[in-house]
């Protein structure tokens, strides 16, 4: 990984955070996205090992920014050679306790950041990998594409169309040397999910797992990482799940 270009989209807190420090210990220049939380970007940007790295903010709620958001890193850093689609929201919208106009609003917001940017960036990034002759693109997606979401059935949606998208770009792309991988995880404990782990409601979702515990950001972390490096080529396509074995899928 050493002195490649690596954007990690949403990395000013949480999984996002984990991955571009994982990324900059391993020798790569990260790009650190944020979409609000400047301050907390520059934070993690500044506790980064090495150096160069970057911070950049886009409101990817916005699909059509795409292009201008890439042609901005790639005039500061000159290349990119790996983009990790981390960014991404989860906005509870019960199905039974919402009006009509709330549940679509949620499910248009929903598929905006989370599949329809990550969909743009994705052919921006490929256009400029193409041109270097190859590159990684990492999309985070989750187990809640294979289970369901019950209170949050847009992100389930989104995260499923995440899967299905970096499959056929896999191939897709393959001839131009770019490489393309989906990872599921199940809960993180972030800081976001931290009041919930904390609540009553903790046990219960820790014991989803037979290992009695939910993931830690530094665990996506690795696996990002190795799909980062050379040794995972013949990986490219696959849809590596990060949950403990707490819902396993044939």
């Amino acid at each position: 990984m050493k002195g490649k270009v690596c954007l990690v989209t949403g990395a000013s807190r949480g999984i996002g955070a984990a991955i571009a420090s994982a990324l900059a210990e391993r020798g790569a220049r990260v790009v650190v996205h944020y979409g609000h939380a400047k301050e907390l970007a520059v934070k993690v940007a500044e506790n980064l090992a090495g150096s160069d790295h970057l911070v950049v903010g886009a409101n990817l709620a916005n699909p059509d920014a795409a292009d201008e958001f890439m042609e901005s890193v790639v005039d500061q850093t000159g290349r990119l050679d790996v983009l990790v689609n981390n960014a991404g929201i989860f906005v509870p919208h019960p199905p039974m306790t919402v009006d009509a106009d709330d549940w679509l609003f949620k499910w248009e917001q929903t598929l905006a950041v989370n599949l329809l940017s990550p969909a743009a960036l994705c052919q921006s990034a490929a256009k400029i990998m193409a041109e270097q002759g190859g590159g990684r693109i990492i999309n985070i997606g989750s187990r809640g594409a294979f289970r369901g979401e019950p209170e949050c059935p847009a992100y389930a949606a989104s995260k499923a169309g995440l899967h299905a998208m970096s499959q056929s770009l896999a191939v897709a792309l393959a001839p131009h040397g770019i490489l393309v991988y989906a990872v599921a995880p199940g809960f993180v404990a972030t800081d976001m999910a931290q009041e919930l782990l904390d609540s009553e409601k903790g046990a219960g979702i820790r014991a989803q797992s037979p290992l009695g515990r939910v993931a830690k950001p530094e665990e996506i972390a690795e696996t990002v990482c190795f799909l980062a490096s050379s040794r995972a080529e013949f990986l490219s396509g696959g849809i590596i799940d990060i949950n403990g074995a707490s819902y396993l899928r044939s």
